[in-house]
């Protein structure tokens, strides 16, 4: 026996169909309460063509939950040899398209997750939380996708191979597989020290080589920007692009800078302040240019802007730069990411400051103190903020070998 959903209809709302077939190639027809326009239904996938958009995230999931309920239920009936029961099919069908959120089977890797999440709260940030929460909604797809409640006893080498060709047919990117499967791993062994028997260690996954594609300023092209004349409405973002390439630190930090958290160590200002992402207490001295902007600000910060205008200004500040050399970047289009080349300009984000910093003083300051100012915990995500490094190094190395080539091809006489 096998089922699907179907449409029955061309209107504006449609009702969506449970379709069964059984073995006698008879078919069933059962009306669920779920509606949807046929333009926006996937008959080949028989879901909605958009599951990211909000109403029909939710539409999906009840599908998903269905998918999970009636083919428990038909193998069931194959178990015990039983006959299909449409009084029972309505009763899941009912159950599924009414109830808000339905319970996740005890022992199952959904349950096991919500119960891990819920034991962190107080440990994690709402960041954390809100990525855990992407994790789990991937994976509830995937059980939509299987048609069955993940078992702790199932989460293998066969699920890692299962998810990752499911990933792939959704176009899902190599990085959020990998971090999915990461974080599956964290919550198996957080039921191992509790007892729980699991495979972990079967949670293997290919090496892939990692690319950065991070966009950082050089010091020539801040310095273009500084000496760069803008509109005064531009003014203030300008400054700020300029200051966090000299500070190292998240929008969310240096556009809350004030007054207060001035501090002199040793003659040298330095801002005392708390990461509001980490919640580490950072001592930061001030580099002389933070210092200028701040004296031509009449000795205080320039003025604060909202996130999203400062993201939208500084991109219009570099390209009255003239900063619009094309760069490789991951650009969202729909839903999924793609490589693009872009001009420069359209690739700057308030981020940008903190990832110049630590490419253009990369090498020039021990990578510890570089950390120290960052708040990074280790070198390894330090170096993610790192761009061109390589490039440097290889046109360093390229000097070298030059040099040395040209002094042994020199005669004797000029040596």
């Amino acid at each position: 026996m096998i089922f699907s959903f179907t449409l029955l209809n061309s209107n504006s709302k449609s009702f969506i169909y449970l379709l069964f077939v059984d073995n006698q190639q008879q078919q069933f027809f059962i009306k669920t309460s779920l509606k949807i326009d046929p333009s926006q239904w996937d008959n080949e996938k028989q879901r909605p063509k958009n599951i990211y958009l909000k109403n029909f995230k939710k539409l999906n999931a009840k599908l998903d939950a269905l998918r999970i309920s009636i083919a428990t239920y038909v193998n069931e009936l194959k178990t015990s040899k039983r006959e299909l029961s449409l009084r029972t099919i309505n009763r899941l069908v009912k159950k599924c398209c009414t109830e808000s959120e339905l319970k996740l089977p005890e022992g199952g890797l959904l349950h096991s997750i919500d119960n891990f999440i819920k034991s962190r709260l107080h440990l994690i940030t709402p960041t954390t939380h809100k990525r855990y929460l992407v994790f789990f909604r991937l994976l509830k797809r995937f059980e939509g996708h299987q048609q069955k409640h993940l078992m702790i006893e199932h989460v293998n080498s066969t699920f890692v191979k299962d998810f990752i060709a499911f990933t792939e047919a959704e176009n899902y990117s190599i990085s959020t597989v990998h971090r999915t499967i990461h974080f599956v791993r964290t919550v198996l062994n957080f039921l191992e020290k509790r007892g729980v028997r699991t495979f972990v260690y079967e949670l293997e996954l290919p090496k892939i080589r990692k690319i950065n594609r991070a966009v950082s300023l050089s010091e020539d092209e801040i310095s273009t920007i500084k000496n760069t004349d803008v509109p005064s409405y531009l003014k203030a973002a300008k400054d700020w692009l300029v200051f966090s390439c000299y500070t190292g630190q998240r929008v969310s930090d240096f556009m809350n800078f004030n007054l207060d958290m001035m501090e002199i160590l040793d003659g040298k200002p330095c801002l005392s302040f708390t990461q509001q992402k980490t919640h580490k207490n950072i001592l930061l001295p001030l580099h002389p240019t933070a210092l200028i902007i701040m004296s031509n600000n009449g000795n205080r910060f320039p003025n604060k802007l909202h996130p999203q205008k400062y993201n939208e200004q500084i991109k219009e500040v570099t390209r009255i730069a003239g900063i619009t050399d094309l760069v490789k970047v991951k650009k969202r289009k729909g839903f999924r990411s793609s490589d693009q080349l872009i001009p420069k300009c359209e690739a700057i984000t308030s981020h940008v400051g903190r990832r110049s910093f630590a490419t253009n003083f990369y090498g020039k300051i021990p990578t510890a103190l570089l950390m120290d100012a960052t708040g990074h915990s280790t070198e390894q995500m330090f170096q993610r903020y790192i761009s061109n490094v390589d490039t440097e190094r290889t046109r360093s190395l390229g000097t070298y070998l030059e040099n040395i080539y040209q002094n042994r091809s020199m005669p004797a006489k000029d040596i």
